[in-house]
């Protein structure tokens, strides 16, 4: 009876010296994971969807991360221009910053090829085809930092003082292109391009500077360009693409359970998740807008979608031989993206 005691009492004893063991090894793996705020760093206005879209990812990743890694949002251009916003990522001014690719022409050729017109039809699943297609590439082409996702914007088209429908309407125009492929289309069509800003592009448009934009619906409410043109090629024209870079230090410095939960922050489901809200803006721009007195939706008909398409073929065609030259088979990586679009229903 005493041997029996004495077991249950050296049995007990093991329990708890485990029990104390593995309270305190707890600590000591909390301590691994350090407190850290992040700088993200963006260009957009605070009363833009992606603003608290960045504040909801932040947020999430907050709780993934039982509070050790927060985010800190500088909107604005508070932190550099938009145009430097990925060399700010990789030099480590902000540690994670949001890039348009197209704002440096030439140097990021390979994503370029999501901005060929007609590939897009919405900006939502969109954004998760375009999330999915380019991490095959993005190590190679953006390797100075991690990219952590990559959207796009709604479609955008063209908002116009005269009707545009097909590619000779453009011929003696003045276009402010929304980025360097719609440039591109705007010159085999025979018009001008007029490189403003967005700011600037209202008062282009009502100094006669400039007789048209290619902009995303939504967005033509926020600068005021609804003021400056009265119609709208009612077709998915084309989008731009942008991504959240990360500095690749600050990455290296997370510890295993924070690098892990910073991974699931950064995959297609999240891509369409921080661009649903402004994608749903920009879709629902196009009701208001075509709800304006004096507006009017012009829609391109079959031949004239076939006629941009001729265009857009030759685009296609110096696409290839621009990606030739950074060793990626152009052919294979557009059709890769089309499957993409395909499968989540976004494809034009």
């Amino acid at each position: 009876m005493a041997l029996k005691c004495q077991f249950h009492t050296y049995a007990l004893g093991l329990a708890l010296g485990a029990a104390v063991g593995l309270i305190a090894a707890a600590p000591v793996a909390q301590a691994q994971d350090k407190p850290v705020t992040l700088r993200l760093g963006h260009w957009l206005p605070p009363s833009h969807p992606l603003h608290p879209a960045f504040g909801e990812w932040g947020a999430s990743l907050e709780k993934a991360t039982n509070g050790t890694v927060k985010t800190q949002i500088f909107p604005s251009q508070q932190l550099g221009a938009a145009k430097d916003h990925y060399d700010m990522a990789r030099d480590g001014i902000a540690d994670i910053t949001y890039v348009n690719p197209g704002y440096t022409p030439g140097r990021f050729p390979v994503i370029a090829g999501s901005e060929i017109p007609f590939l897009f039809s919405n900006g939502k699943s969109g954004s998760a085809a375009i999330d999915a297609w380019y991490r095959k590439y993005a190590e190679k082409e953006m390797a100075d930092v991690k990219v952590c996702i990559t959207f796009v914007h709604d479609p955008g088209t063209f908002h116009s003082k005269a009707k545009i429908a097909k590619p000779d309407d453009l011929k003696g125009l003045k276009i402010r292109p929304g980025n360097a492929s719609v440039a591109r289309l705007v010159t085999l069509a025979g018009g001008t391009n007029v490189q403003v800003t967005a700011p600037e592009a209202r008062d282009a448009l009502e100094r006669g500077l400039a007789d048209a934009i290619s902009f995303p619906w939504g967005s033509v409410f926020i600068f005021g360009f609804e003021k400056a043109v009265k119609y709208h090629m009612d077709a998915p024209l084309y989008i731009s693409n942008f991504v959240l870079a990360v500095n690749k230090g600050t990455y290296g410095k997370l510890s295993a359970n924070q690098k892990k939960a910073f991974d699931a922050h950064c995959t297609p489901e999240w891509s369409e998740k921080v661009n649903t809200g402004w994608a749903e803006a920009e879709s629902s721009g196009k009701a208001k807008m075509l709800a304006l007195p004096g507006h009017e939706g012009v829609k391109p008909s079959d031949s004239d979608i076939a006629a941009w398409r001729k265009l857009s073929d030759e685009m296609t065609k110096a696409w290839y031989d621009d990606v030739k030259k950074v060793g990626v088979n152009g052919e294979q990586a557009l059709n890769e993206l089309k499957a993409e679009l395909k499968k989540r229903n976004a494809a034009f």
